[in-house]
């Protein structure tokens, strides 16, 4: 099985209610990307404007390996469209507001699957059914928990637990998986110097490397400080991965604690466990159950689900009030609502065909329609699970 072999296996597109104006401060985009993460693009071209990055606004991430669609305000009056071979940015009207997550209704995708054999052609014919009748576990998938370093854990731990010298090494040292070899060499020569600050800033490329750097070769234990220079917007998304992370342990042990006969799929931050079928009780509860993501104040649907958090909790050595940092203000936990299980909307499945790039092999199309910030790749691993 092979995915996202070109970017064309993997097509996104935001489906979303955009308060449309004539005019407004808010010029709206829609943005086209093949080869790109979000992020990355939108800093290049708030840079080749020379515009701050603050002015632009989205709704959510979207992956490199895929073709996607998304919308995106700048808070200025030029027509910015502009675009290459892998990357369309167009002008299509106005808005009194930047976009957000809030105005997401969800996802459209347009998947194919490759190098099938007539085996699992079969079986993930079977399993869409399943999927219809049962939906699948809500979880966030691996793209989220790129910032997760595989030796130290997640830098919101850390932080949640004063530990302000591995929080902010972590957050220095980390080595994301798509980042270039220079990169990552220069964050291993930083672990390996952690504490020799003045060697670490002679190595030191980013603004906020130099900073921070700077800042402890002067005060050399000035941790806390130096957490404080991190911007509200990229710890929030280290804050997010990690509340990921606990909603998805939630979620695990809920379904070990119904007693479902469970597969399960290897994850980079734990393994993603599938049932294959519900009663009619176990599916009525899973179909109206939200957790919620992990905060200071958090609501819970029932005792069950608060007492397994509880256990999370205690056995990771941290507490429901850690959550309400007091030294780091820059951004917070927030606690929203989510749902244990997604059902794909319009869902249906193209017949097998020869696959064009793997000969002897088939390859199926899929399309569907999922709620903001469910994973089509989620869905995916559902129906090719063992």
């Amino acid at each position: 099985m092979k995915l996202k072999v070109i970017p064309g296996d993997f097509v996104v597109r935001e489906l979303a209610r955009l308060p449309l104006r004539e005019k407004g401060p808010y010029r709206l985009y829609l943005l086209e990307k093949k080869g790109w993460n979000t992020i990355d693009l939108l800093l290049q071209l708030a840079k080749a404007h020379g515009l701050p990055y603050r002015l632009f606004a989205y709704g959510g991430l979207k992956d490199r390996h895929a073709h996607t669609f998304q919308y995106v305000t700048v808070k200025h009056p030029a027509n910015l469209t502009t675009g290459d071979k892998n990357f369309h940015f167009q002008s299509i009207g106005y808005m009194d507001r930047p976009m957000g997550p809030d105005l997401l209704e969800g996802n459209e995708f347009a998947i194919t699957i490759r190098a099938l054999s007539a085996e699992e052609v079969s079986r993930i014919t079977r399993r869409v059914d399943e999927v219809r009748g049962f939906g699948y576990p809500n979880y966030y998938d691996d793209q989220r928990f790129g910032s997760m370093d595989r030796q130290m854990g997640f830098m919101a731990e850390r932080l949640l637990k004063k530990h302000y010298n591995g929080s902010l090494q972590i957050y220095l040292t980390g080595v994301y998986p798509e980042e270039k070899k220079e990169a990552k060499e220069r964050k291993r020569f930083f672990r390996e110097h952690w504490g020799d600050w003045a060697i670490c800033l002679s190595r030191a490329k980013t603004t906020m490397e130099s900073r921070i750097f700077s800042l402890l070769a002067e005060k050399p234990k000035a941790y806390i400080e130096a957490l404080q220079m991190i911007p509200g917007e990229e710890l929030s998304l280290l804050f997010s991965a990690y509340q990921s992370f606990l909603f998805n342990e939630l979620l695990r042990r809920i379904l070990q604690d119904l007693g479902l006969d469970l597969a399960a799929v290897p994850g980079v931050a734990g393994p993603y466990l599938f049932y294959r079928r519900l009663e009619r009780k176990e599916l009525a509860y899973l179909k109206s159950l939200a957790l919620p993501l992990a905060a200071s104040r958090m609501e819970f649907p029932d005792a069950r689900t608060e007492q397994l958090f509880a256990a999370i909790l205690e056995e990771r050595g941290i507490k429901r009030s850690s959550f309400n940092l007091r030294k780091v203000r820059q951004a917070f936990f927030k606690s929203t609502p989510r749902s244990a299980v997604v059902f794909p909307g319009d869902f249906r499945l193209e017949p097998a065909e020869p696959d064009d790039l793997y000969p002897g092999r088939q390859k199926i199309r899929l399309f569907f329609k999922l709620p903001r910030g469910s994973y089509g790749t989620m869905l995916i691993k559902r129906l090719t699970m063992p």
